[in-house]
Order: structure tokens, then C-alpha cells, then sequence
């Protein structure tokens, strides 16, 4: 995505990008950029916290109108949780096969059950 909002930029139209992987989008060299420190796949907040989704995105919004200079990178305010102990287990490396295979049926388990719920059921 990063080289699309490249790519879009040099024909004149605007960017910002939302995301969780600071490193790799910085690298990558948006002109904007809206970073929240939270688990892949949740740049624009917490599931069933709309509150904090539309936060966000009136932050990329105010972005988008107030960055000067190319490259402008802006951290939201929210956390993950309390403590950072999400990214100790969101970025556990030493997982064996079958651990990360344990851990694929929970949460595909998870899905399941929101995905239910959100079926009405």
C-alpha cells in the first residue's frame, strides 16, 4: 500500500496512510503517515470500539490537511492494553509448529464466534 500512496501522490492526489508497522511504512516513505502502536491488522483501532475508530480517523483526516513536510509521521494516543505484554505474545518467535498450530485453532475459534455473532446468532 505504501507504493500505491506513492503512486497516487505523484499524480496529485493526496494520501495518508493508517498503520501498525512503523518501521517498515517509514522505510517505505509515505508522505503521511498515522501510526498506533497496536497488533497487525488494527490501524484504525479496536474491534467494537467505534469511539476510538472515529478518533482515528479524524486524525488521518487532520493529517491529511495539516502535514507541511513529506514524510510526516504521527502517533495516535491509544493503547493496546494497559501494558505492552500484547507484543511479548504477538511477536513470540520461539513458537514450535504445534504451538503455532494450537494457536491458529483458538483463534480461528475466536473468528468463529464473532463471526456468529455478528450473523445475528
Amino acid at each position: 500500500m505504501s507504493l500505491v500512496a506513492r503512486a497516487l501522490e505523484a499524480a496529485g492526489i493526496p494520501t495518508v496512510m493508517l498503520g501498525c508497522a512503523r518501521d517498515i511504512v517509514e522505510q517505505a516513505g509515505v508522505p503521511r503517515f498515522l501510526f498506533s502502536d497496536f497488533p497487525l491488522g488494527n490501524s484504525c483501532g479496536k474491534p467494537f470500539e467505534p469511539e476510538m475508530q472515529r478518533d482515528i480517523a479524524r486524525m488521518a483526516l487532520d493529517l491529511l490537511e495539516s502535514a507541511r513536510a513529506p514524510r510526516t509521521t504521527v502517533q495516535t494516543p491509544f493503547r493496546w492494553a494497559e501494558d505492552a505484554a500484547w507484543k511479548r505474545d504477538f511477536y513470540r518467535l520461539d513458537m514450535t509448529p504445534d504451538q503455532i498450530a494450537k494457536a491458529k485453532a483458538e483463534f480461528d475459534g475466536q473468528k468463529a464466534i464473532l463471526n456468529e455473532k455478528l450473523q445475528g446468532g
